[in-house]
């Protein structure tokens, strides 16, 4: 198998830079630490109270940003690829209002905690990725149908979002705004655990059918002669993907635009044909964390959710790929 030096390469150094980035963010607080004093304290030889602030306090949020934003790369670039459009994002074609939905459901209606919280979430995701591709069947799949499809359905699922919202009492509004956000404040150990479970299951399998979904973007009759089974690999990931996006929007609420905008530019650094996923998980873990520290210090006094920073920095992005995509006349 050709190796190219230049995505590889790319890879390493979008690899440490989500390294260096959550490694800045363990060491960032009311209690700075230097990245030395950080890694330092990784291993073993840091004070009580550092092992404290870093292992108890602030490890589990780097962790659960990079998890997160690597979940959200791969999963918008498994989309992008099956759909072969640049605006095939899970937030955009409804597989992130679904778990929404589903948290807030939790929240409003059974006056869940965090774990029902959580779990909605996950329900609420791949009850509606399943809804979405039997929406869209019609002998087969097809990339734009897929598209329209979900945008009409993040449509009414984003009103029922809002329905939930205005029948709930003011104890459990409050919850589900500040979930709907998207931050990675409070997060702890238990939040890190199920997300590191899935994603050591599914990221591995994703990346195995990395050649039969870069051969899909081919076109399907392509892919068939090439012996690829279309409609077989296209349900394995697209389940794969939901998962891992329903996983991170029960980790952290429903960051946006990051699954849109990591597969774009780590096909742009690298130049590389095919859905790049590895580099696109990587794109992710930075976006996330470089969004969550400039959403932590860039504000003075004020500490804004990072789903916020993602929610305005992509918004700006889908302007410019709107423009970009119509000048080129792809749309």
């Amino acid at each position: 198998m050709r190796v190219e030096i230049r995505a590889a390469l790319v890879l390493l150094l979008l690899a440490a830079a989500a390294l260096l980035a959550g490694v800045i963010v363990i060491g960032s607080g009311d209690y700075p630490m230097s990245p030395a004093t950080v890694l330092s304290t990784l291993t073993g030889g840091g004070t009580t109270a550092q092992e404290f602030i870093v292992q108890d306090l602030r490890l589990p949020r780097a962790l659960v940003g990079l998890l997160v934003g690597a979940a959200l790369g791969i999963g918008g670039a498994v989309f992008q690829s099956v759909t072969r459009n640049p605006l095939g994002s899970p937030d955009v074609i409804g597989f992130g209002q679904g778990a929404t939905v589903g948290a807030l459901a939790a929240i409003v209606l059974f006056h869940g905690g965090a774990a029902g919280t959580a779990a909605g979430a996950v329900v609420g995701g791949l009850v509606t990725g399943a809804g979405i591709y039997l929406l869209a069947w019609r002998r087969g799949v097809h990339g734009y149908r897929l598209v329209l499809v979900g945008i009409g359905v993040a449509a009414m699922l984003t009103a029922v979002s809002q329905y939930l919202i205005t029948k709930a009492d003011i104890v459990d509004a409050t919850r589900a705004v500040l979930w709907m956000t998207g931050t990675l404040d409070g997060s702890d150990w238990g939040q890190v655990w199920p997300l590191l479970a899935i994603s050591a299951v599914l990221v591995p399998l994703i990346l195995g059918h990395g050649r039969r979904l870069r051969m899909m973007e081919m076109g399907d009759d392509a892919a068939y002669a090439l012996g690829v089974p279309v409609q077989r690999t296209r349900i394995l990931l697209m389940a794969c993907a939901v998962l891992l996006v329903a996983a991170s929007a029960a980790a952290a609420g429903p960051i946006t635009f990051v699954s849109l905008s990591a597969p774009q530019l780590a096909r742009r650094i690298t130049r590389a044909p095919g859905p790049n996923l590895a580099a696109s998980a990587a794109m992710g873990a930075v976006l996330l964390c470089a969004a969550d520290l400039l959403a932590t210090h860039a504000f003075g006094s004020t500490q804004l959710p990072a789903g916020v920073v993602t929610a305005v920095v992509g918004g700006l992005y889908l302007l410019w790929l709107l423009i970009t995509e119509r000048k080129a006349g792809r749309i």
